[in-house]
């Protein structure tokens, strides 16, 4: 049995998970980069210096727990509605 080219593929629950929660990562450090540029735009800030403030490892820890708990919330409201 082929598969038909006009049927899109699904995603596995799985790799859903994981575009969702990355998707949610990519907005709370663009969140934090946009942040960054408006509160310390002054003197000899440049992009390299934002991201060097942004990229650290609690930024990192509150990220994957903020995307880890938009994925459920949303999955919940997703389920429920």
């Amino acid at each position: 049995m082929g598969s038909n080219p006009k049927l899109p593929r699904k995603l596995t629950p799985t790799w859903k998970a994981l575009v969702e929660v990355g998707f949610i990562i990519f907005l709370f450090y663009s969140n934090l980069l946009m942040g960054e540029f408006t509160r310390a735009n002054g003197r000899g800030k440049s992009l390299a210096f934002a991201l060097e403030d942004i990229f650290s490892l609690v930024n990192l820890v509150i990220a994957v727990i903020s995307g880890l708990v938009g994925y459920l919330v949303f999955n919940y409201l997703r389920e429920r509605l």
